[in-house]
């Protein structure tokens, strides 16, 4: 299996320079056809690392990852991982080639290769008008190496490196092939978050070099078994650092400037990966790193953590309550939906984690499927601005409307469907923090996140009365238009039956994972 785990970062890697080898008429008419046989077989092969982890195993060759600071129960217990690969890269740093899986990452794995396959399939039709395929899905592959890296990195170092991976190839991609009309706003939504993220990443990467001096190693499995404690000092500088260079990528008010634009000004492919997986690297680094390697000092910014998080919840709802484009509405929503999974993340319980691992997933899907239907609306308009539209939707394009107010009623945290479970869970951390944690905060802190679910849903609903109601014949512009073609349907199904199914089994993630 550790050689699978390779050639899933090796084959996106190597398939991208070979596109780019490639003369430029012949790699355009292929370019989206190997991008989709890649990006299946990794999809493919994901799947067999993900059966492999969660059949029984007689336990040889295993790692673990142990946190500190356990609540009432284990948290989160001991986590392990398949897949590994651990050989010496940089000696004189201690820097080690370390690559594994676990319960945790893989599903976002999982979750990588399938928004990458489905990109990959969209565009096999429907391409941005500056044309240029071949360099799109070669930089999207590029993108989805540097996301399965950062996923599956058991060393800091690496982990910053992969991390850095994904951002030029999506500065690109937003600088490129985003807005036709605005070629000034995209290139400065592109500066903008490139900027913001490598500040970002910097500030991260002096946490861990203050976690290796205390530690004397970059590795996560060392450092799970033995973290770095104190809740002061060095600790807490470093988990500052870290906190902060990990929310800016989440995005976490008030870091999440760079979102917006650069949703608004991306392309279709682009804003699906940039919220459907990029967003993800931060909340998982917290996870991954800050609590079980920094346990203490973790503890001591939980408060200050869940605060920030809080505010993004209610920020972004009121942020889209005043929004008129659609995919500026759909970006501040992130925001909040983000600041569910960090208030998870501060919970440090055993229901908090979980359900900020449970948001992670179902947000991955829903925006994923949000942003592929705003697209498609632009396609069809030439615009994402509601008052250029316009209303009537069920009218004029009834199945992009039925499947707009259904991915709409997901994210608002419809019963049934993904969005509900990870923020009931998410609450019901908040109702019960980690013992260290001051309970008291924690309460007032998740009834204002409850309210902000109240807004999550005004929002949404003024979104499907303002574009997907009213009378055709006064928006008859669109009338003429392709409803649903077959391209979007196959494209988009996945992600339709992987929410109804999470919403109604959402035991088949929460089995796997070991905090409740």
């Amino acid at each position: 299996m550790s050689t699978l785990l390779l050639v899933l970062l090796a084959v996106p890697a190597l398939t991208a320079i070979v596109l780019w080898c490639l003369p430029f008429s012949i790699g355009d008419r292929i370019a989206a056809l190997v991008g989709t046989v890649v990006s299946g077989l990794v999809l493919i092969g994901s799947a067999v690392l993900w059966w492999d982890l969660i059949r029984p195993r007689s336990g040889v060759g295993e790692v673990t990852f142990t946190a500190g600071t356990p609540p009432r129960r284990e948290l989160p217990g001991t986590i392990t991982t398949y897949a590994n690969t651990d050989v010496p890269w940089i000696p004189p740093l201690d820097v080690r080639f370390h690559v594994a899986v676990d319960k945790i990452s893989l599903p976002l794995i999982m979750l990588t290769a399938l928004l990458v396959l489905l990109c990959c399939v969209y565009s096999l039709r429907i391409t941005p008008k500056v044309g240029r395929t071949r360099s799109l899905i070669a930089l999207l592959l590029v993108i989805e190496t540097g996301v399965i890296g950062t996923f599956s990195a058991v060393d800091l170092v690496l982990f910053f490196l992969f991390f850095e991976v994904v951002l030029i190839p999506m500065w690109l991609v937003i600088d490129i092939w985003g807005d036709e009309h605005d070629r000034a706003g995209r290139r400065r939504a592109a500066t903008t978050f490139v900027l913001m993220t490598v500040l970002g990443s910097a500030v991260m990467l002096l946490g861990f070099l203050l976690v290796y001096r205390e530690a004397g190693t970059f590795d996560l499995a060392v450092l799970a078994q033995l973290p770095v404690t104190g809740g002061s000092g060095v600790p807490l500088a470093a988990a500052i650092l870290i906190a902060l260079g990990l929310a800016v990528k989440m995005p976490l008010w008030p870091l999440h400037i760079w979102l917006p634009d650069a949703h608004a000004k991306a392309p279709t492919v682009g804003s699906v990966l940039l919220a459907g997986v990029l967003l993800k690297l931060g909340s998982y680094g917290m996870i991954r790193i800050l609590v079980p390697v920094l346990p203490d000092a973790t503890a001591t910014i939980a408060p200050y953590l869940a605060g920030f998080s809080t505010v993004a919840i209610v920020a972004g709802s009121l942020a889209c309550l005043a929004q008129t484009d659609v995919k500026r509405l759909i970006a501040y929503s992130s925001v909040g939906h983000m600041g569910f999974i960090g208030l998870g993340i501060a919970t440090l319980s055993p229901e908090g984690l979980t359900g900020a691992l449970f948001a992670n997933i179902a947000h991955g899907v829903i925006t994923g499927l949000l942003f592929f239907l705003a697209g498609a609306i632009k396609d069809r308009h030439d615009t994402s601005d509601l008052r250029t539209i316009g209303r009537a939707l069920y009218a004029r394009l009834p199945r992009i409307g039925g499947l707009l107010t259904f991915a709409c009623l997901a994210s608002l945290g419809l019963p049934g469907l993904a969005g509900f479970w990870g923020e009931m869970l998410v609450l019901l951390g908040a109702y019960r923090p980690g013992d260290s944690l001051p309970r008291t905060t924690f309460l007032v802190l998740m009834v204002i996140a409850g309210l902000g679910t109240v807004l999550t849903a005004a929002y949404f609903l003024r979104l499907i009365r303002t574009l997907c109601q009213g009378d055709p014949a006064e928006h008859p512009a669109t009338a003429f238009a392709v409803d649903l073609s077959r391209i979007e349907l196959v494209t988009w199904a996945p992600l339709i039956v992987l929410t109804v199914v999470l919403g109604l089994c959402p035991w088949l993630l929460l089995n796997h994972w070991t905090f409740l």
